[in-house]
């Protein structure tokens, strides 16, 4: 039927393109499909229509034959903007890490322990003169003006823990762990507790029951969560204020706390460096108690807490999109499908505008997921030297303005679509609740 429309009107059909279906694609429940009807141009792009999308594009486009697939199968099948083939994103790779590896300059490798200091000595500077400089002024003008400009300086403090945990700081094992307490003990997190769960994060990348942060929930144990709690997971600003409380008690699916020695998050070795953090914590709490007595709790509230919780909702915004949220569904893996250069691929790249430099480019996330010892000094390069290698596999990001407000509507979107994953299947991809979405079944 669609060749004679075609033909009626002149133009002359491509052959048809029927999508392979990967594994653990389809949903085995009919009230899960949702048809898509994707026409795509001679130049490449695509335009579709989907009973989840109540906006309608009517432009004028000449068209290839119909491609019907549904919504909660593995899309892995994307157009190439710049040709007629498909790329499927979750397809193995045809390149190796050691390929992206001799790609980087030699000198991307090398940490200077001076420079990294200096980055500490300069974000320290700034923190504490913004709290001198507030607490002067001491009106309702400034206050907004300092916790937004505060909370990010909290996250770039953690951003240089974050680099002291990788090993990126210096090759100096103590003095990575004694800058990694300060910093990371005085925005409340616990240091070695965090770098070990951590460590799993970048170890496991993109694997559903294996990664430890932002990993997708499985169908079954999503099912098993009350509508309280989802709806607490996928709508704002609850996501945002996660993170203490994943500190504590870790994800939907996963036992543990990172300030419990015993936890399964950590061997036996470990216990004497998790004890260590959970104490430095705990003097840090115990110094914010006593400020309060000498400063009175509301000054403390004021130049501590609300930017403490804008500290978290940075990283929390930071760390979520950093694994959701492109405009094609990204691969998740299980199995033998699962590999370290696959699982790192998923990752993307964000551009925060003037905060690139204030959070020391931690945007430039793909190459730091597949090579966390590069210093964060030299991610740029290295990335710009990477992509020739990567290709497709590189999900170019979208520039930011100044400020990286666009990133709340990805934020949004994301969380109306991606809710869980399929329970079988080695490559899968995010499927939507219409409970959660809005989407009447």
């Amino acid at each position: 039927m669609a060749s004679w429309v075609l033909s009626e009107c002149g133009l002359r059909p491509l052959p048809r393109i029927y999508p392979k279906p990967r594994t653990g694609a389809a949903t085995s429940a009919s009230s899960h499909i949702k048809l898509r009807i994707s026409r795509t141009d001679l130049s490449g792009s695509a335009i579709s229509l989907s009973n989840t999308n109540k906006e309608r594009n009517w432009a004028l486009r000449v068209s290839a034959p119909l491609r019907i697939q549904t919504v909660g199968e593995e899309e892995s099948e994307r157009t190439n903007n710049s040709g007629g083939e498909f790329f499927d994103p979750g397809a193995p790779p045809p390149f190796k890490l050691s390929d992206i590896k001799a790609a980087i300059p030699k000198h991307c490798w090398v940490k200077n322990p001076w420079k990294s200091m200096s980055y500490v000595v300069r974000d320290v500077a700034i923190v504490f003169g913004l709290a001198a400089a507030a607490a002067y002024f001491n009106n309702w003008v400034v206050w907004p003006l300092y916790w937004f400009a505060q909370s990010t300086m909290f996250w770039a403090l953690f951003v240089l823990g974050h680099d002291c945990g990788h090993g990126s700081f210096s090759n100096n094992h103590k003095l990575n762990s004694v800058v990694g307490h300060i910093l990371h003990s005085s925005i409340l997190v616990p240091y070695h507790g965090w770098r070990i769960s951590h460590r799993t994060h970048h170890q496991n990348h993109g694997h559903v029951e294996n990664d430890e942060s932002w990993h997708p929930i499985p169908e079954k144990i999503y099912n098993s969560l009350d509508l309280a709690t989802k709806k607490l997971r996928f709508t704002l600003p609850f996501p945002l204020l996660a993170y203490p409380f994943y500190l504590w008690s870790r994800s939907p699916g996963k036992k543990g706390s990172h300030f419990d020695p015993n936890s399964d998050l950590f061997v036996p070795s470990e216990k004497k460096d998790v004890m260590t953090s959970t104490l430095c914590w705990t003097a840090m709490a115990a110094l914010l108690v006593g400020l309060s007595f000498v400063m009175g709790p509301f000054q403390v509230l004021k130049l501590y807490g609300i930017p403490y919780w804008g500290f978290v909702m940075w990283l929390d915004l930071v760390t979520y999109l950093h694994h959701h949220g492109h405009d094609d569904k990204l691969p998740w893996y299980r199995g033998e499908e699962w590999s370290y250069l696959r699982g790192g691929l998923t990752t993307l790249d964000r551009d925060y505008g003037w905060i690139n430099n204030i959070h020391h480019d931690i945007g430039t996330h793909v190459i730091h997921h597949l090579f966390p010892q590069i210093p964060h000094y030299h991610l740029v390069e290295a990335t710009e030297a990477a992509k020739p290698v990567l290709g497709k596999y590189y999900k170019e990001p979208k520039k930011s303005g100044p400020l990286p407000f666009y990133l709340l509507g990805v934020l949004i979107k994301s969380m109306k679509q991606d809710h869980y994953v399929s329970d079988t299947g080695d490559i899968v991809y995010y499927r939507t609740d219409p409970q959660l979405s809005g989407f009447q079944k």
